[in-house]
């Protein structure tokens, strides 16, 4: 390991991921600053997928009155409209040979080498999408759950608040959102802020196996 590449501490990274939580009740009047949003916007960017194909979009919510519709769909958890920000994970309904045609184009473009020159990867690619057995969605999800974990890591080094959410009806999210008809299928939502001072939850001590029940060396 080059310790010279090292800007935190592993102290410093166990201490945030100790401090973070799943936020109950966010702090409606806290807002999180432009660049550190943004930055958070670019971890997610940064994620890494399989293939490098990033089979996802990432909708930020921001119109407040249908942030207050979407408490309904979300089994009534007000954190998605009291959070500063609402983050909504999607994955692409369907995975297509364009799409790995479009992935390698941009990537032959950023590094500026000859399409042609990543032919192989391409055929590689579109061999493991064509398979029959291939379940496009499963495979998606699997992807987007990465870029939850990021977000949320990235988000807790930074001291913001987070909150992963299954809990809520993706149909109606993705009705209302228009998500669907954009070709997307919403998976997850991550409301993220400032923890309310009163929320009871931020104390409660972790619940995790020590590290020799979950962790073995073979």
């Amino acid at each position: 390991m080059n310790m010279s590449t090292i800007s935190i501490s592993p102290n410093q990274v166990l201490e945030q991921l100790h401090w973070r939580y799943a936020t109950k009740k966010f702090d409606a009047h806290k807002k999180i600053s432009e660049p550190i949003w943004q930055s958070l916007l670019e971890a997610l960017v940064l994620t890494p997928s399989s293939f490098g194909l990033q089979p996802w979009k990432f909708f930020v919510i921001t119109n407040l009155d249908i942030r207050q519709q979407l408490v309904e769909h979300s089994w009534g958890q007000r954190q998605v409209v009291d959070a500063s920000h609402l983050l909504v994970l999607s994955i692409k309904a369907k995975i297509t040979e364009l799409d790995v045609d479009k992935f390698i184009e941009y990537t032959a473009q950023i590094r500026n080498i000859d399409p042609e020159n990543l032919a192989g990867y391409s055929k590689v690619i579109k061999g493991f999408i064509g398979n029959p057995n291939f379940d496009s969605a499963a495979w998606a999800t699997k992807q987007v759950y990465i870029a939850l974990g990021q977000f949320m890591t990235a988000a807790a080094l930074l001291g913001i608040d987070t909150c992963p959410m299954e809990g809520f009806n993706p149909t109606k999210y993705d009705e209302l959102l228009g998500i669907s008809e954009k070709g997307y299928h919403s998976v997850l939502v991550c409301p993220a802020g400032f923890r309310a001072e009163d929320d009871k939850n931020a104390s409660y001590a972790k619940s995790r196996f020590p590290i020799e029940q979950v962790v073995e060396y073979i």
